[in-house]
């Protein structure tokens, strides 16, 4: 998968905006031992008091993501869900929620802060999940002989979600998705997976309605902590060799992890093994690492050897003794010879 993508090129605008802030709010869908060993994972929030007490309850549901484009770290895919009749009132109007490329990155993390602690109205109401694909596993996936698209992995984290939400017994009769591709054709999709259930999926839908601005938030907030988390392996090498002080704050020097950010090509360079590039959270499809790659020739000369394709092997090499030498096949089948003088009953 090469960094061409619409969007994955970024004006020095957005780049600055999507740089994940230093005070990133830690929410409970960073798995920490996860992302650092680049798994691709999925968490699921408690079911809100205000569903839970009535399951019949009529849900709304809305699907975003965040870090498409980026060449390191996860693409998070988040979902959030509340009771119908609050859709508006309390997303769009008592908490301001919108595209979180409109907030600050403070507001967005107040948000989710918000949505996390106990007795709130956002956490009595809303509910929420995140499917966050590794990096590792997003390259893996793109590199193998069967292809598996960014697309098609984008779908099917959005389909996991809805149907983790269903199973939990959630009565969703809306759902609200921000678009992969053609519009018309992942609703069809959906639509046949789930035909009782009113779907919408349009362009710019995290504008659109408040619940999509909602899951959102939650990707944006989870991803940017994600990065930091990520990070981390970097800044403790960086101590370790005295380069910074322990104690020093010193934010992801990768910038927004764009291909088209300056900061995050310098990094790359800086910080490219010659062997093996870089950590799981590099998505070494991407066009931008895999120049690097191409294009760095290693210290020293990897001589793998060729396997045999077992042609000229028989059967009976697998008996013979270590120490027997080659002989007639029949007579060598249990590893032993066969003389003249022994006696057959």
């Amino acid at each position: 998968m090469a960094d061409t993508l619409d969007d994955a090129q970024m004006d020095a605008q957005e780049a600055a905006h999507e740089m994940p802030p230093a005070d990133v709010f830690m929410a409970p869908s960073v798995h920490t031992a996860d992302i650092l060993a680049g798994r691709t994972y999925s968490h699921f929030s408690e079911i809100p008091q205000l569903i839970a007490h009535d399951m019949s309850r009529e849900v709304v549901l809305g699907v975003d993501e965040a870090g498409r484009g980026p060449v390191l770290g996860p693409m998070v895919y988040a979902l959030f869900y509340l009771p119908l009749e609050l859709h508006r009132s309390l997303l769009a109007e008592t908490h301001r929620f919108d595209d979180s490329k409109v907030l600050t990155p403070a507001f967005r993390s107040g948000l989710m802060r918000t949505l996390c602690t106990a007795g709130t109205d956002l956490h009595e109401a809303g509910g929420w999940a995140t499917r966050s694909l590794s990096a590792q596993d997003i390259s893996a996936h793109m590199l193998s002989p069967s292809v598996y698209n960014l697309n098609a992995q984008a779908m099917d984290a959005t389909i996991d979600l809805i149907k983790g939400v269903l199973a939990r017994g959630v009565n969703v009769t809306d759902i609200y998705i921000d678009t992969i591709g053609r519009p018309e054709i992942y609703q069809k999709k959906l639509e046949r997976i789930w035909p009782t259930i009113r779907i919408t999926v349009a362009k710019k839908a995290d504008s659109l309605y408040p619940v999509v601005s909602a899951a959102s938030v939650c990707a944006k907030v989870t991803r940017d902590a994600a990065l930091e988390v990520c990070y981390e392996p970097y800044h403790a090498r960086a101590v370790a060799m005295g380069e910074i002080a322990d104690d020093a704050e010193v934010g992801i020097p990768w910038g927004s992890g764009y291909p088209s950010d300056p900061k995050l090509k310098a990094w790359l360079k800086h910080n490219m093994d010659p062997l093996f590039g870089w950590g799981s959270e590099c998505r070494f499809s991407w066009g931008t690492a895999k120049e690097l790659l191409e294009g760095n020739k290693p210290p020293v000369n990897l001589d793998w050897p060729a396997e045999d394709d077992g042609n000229d092997m028989r059967m009976t090499d697998f008996f013979v003794g270590k120490n027997e030498s080659a002989g007639d096949e029949l007579a060598d089948w249990y590893g032993k010879r066969v003389s003249e003088d022994m006696q057959v009953f």
